[in-house]
């Protein structure tokens, strides 16, 4: 069932435009000489730094159970015994933090995060609850088994410096992106218009187990099921595609660059309520209320029975196609 409803949806895809994606190296989309992504299952880690040397830093930590595999893609690419001048995180959510504790530790670096998402990175809240209702895909009505408890990086996680200084990488700024979570935040690079976009802006539709599977590109909004604020993510969103980007690497999907990827991406921002948008929704007509302590407040359940019985048999066909996905992974 899951596969027939996500095969129709499909269809319905924002765009059918060629993109230029960034060519795969080895395990590595590499977005520019210095810009490198891995895929862990369903989400990217990014590697910034010149192959080689001593001197990198990682963006978001992936699954819980990547540690390895990011470990050993590091030594590949910067040299044995390779660790990073510290980890950037563009957020919490539990598919880019699954291994952040067992990497800090293992390294001894330090983590950068938002002040705004610290109450998740130090045990304080969880997120708000996700909304499977809305994205219409397997990997949404899945969204309620996912991980939503807060982790407890303690005194290993800082907040990034007021100014958009990103510490340990020269000549980015990190840029205050909420709306997917409240302290989301995107890195940019001046001297190339590189982007690193974390989930305000992705390449795949993250909602559907085969768009994951086939990774398709194709512009869309942040991951709906996990998104509290549209409001803010569509201002978010506009403001990076006021950036005009050369090249785009995201939380998830692969890198792209060149010409359709901008006219995309202005699309996107202009038609955001058309394109992105739910209908309907939990956090549609109202978001969660959050602030420096965690959630506030958000607004109630708005789906019933008829729902989740929709919900428990879309996820049984997720499983499968999430399995799936693991194992192409494991054979890149």
């Amino acid at each position: 069932m899951a596969d027939i409803c996500e095969s129709a949806l499909m269809n319905l895809a924002p765009s059918e435009t060629r993109f230029e994606v960034a060519p795969k190296i080895g395990l590595f989309h590499e977005a520019a000489a210095d810009i490198a992504a891995l895929r862990t299952v369903m989400v990217n880690v990014v590697f910034v730094g010149v192959p080689g040397t001593s001197h990198w830093v990682l963006v978001d930590a992936g699954l819980f159970g990547s540690a390895k595999r990011i470990r050993a893609a590091a030594e590949l690419r910067f040299g044995p015994g390779a660790r990073p001048a510290a980890i950037i995180l563009t957020h919490g959510h539990f598919d880019h933090v699954g291994a952040i504790g067992e990497l800090s530790e293992s390294w001894d670096v330090p983590v950068y995060a938002h002040p705004l998402e610290l109450p998740y990175l130090t045990g304080r809240s969880s997120y708000p609850p996700p909304d499977p209702t809305v994205g219409g895909g397997a990997m949404a009505w899945l969204a309620s088994a996912y991980p939503k408890r807060p982790i407890d990086l303690g005194p290993r996680v800082h907040a990034l410096p007021h100014d958009g200084v990103v510490p340990e990488l020269p000549g980015w700024r990190w840029i205050h992106t909420p709306g997917h979570t409240a302290g989301h935040v995107a890195l940019f690079r001046e001297s190339d218009r590189a982007l690193i976009s974390g989930d305000a802006v992705i390449t795949t539709r993250q909602e559907s187990a085969l768009a994951v599977l086939e990774q398709r590109p194709e512009l869309n909004g942040p991951p709906a099921y996990f998104t509290p604020d549209w409001q803010s993510a569509r201002d978010s969103l506009q403001h990076l595609a006021s950036l005009h980007p050369s090249v785009l690497v995201t939380g998830h999907g692969v890198p792209v660059r060149g010409d359709n990827m901008q006219e995309e991406l202005q699309r996107l921002a202009r038609d955001f309520d058309l394109l992105a948008v739910p209908e309907k929704g939990r956090y549609v007509p109202v978001p969660a209320v959050t602030n420096q302590h965690g959630v506030v407040s958000v607004p109630p359940r708005r789906w019933g029975k008829v729902a989740f019985a929709l919900a428990a048999v879309a996820t049984v066909g997720a499983i499968g196609l999430i399995a799936a996905i693991a194992r192409a992974d494991e054979e890149l």
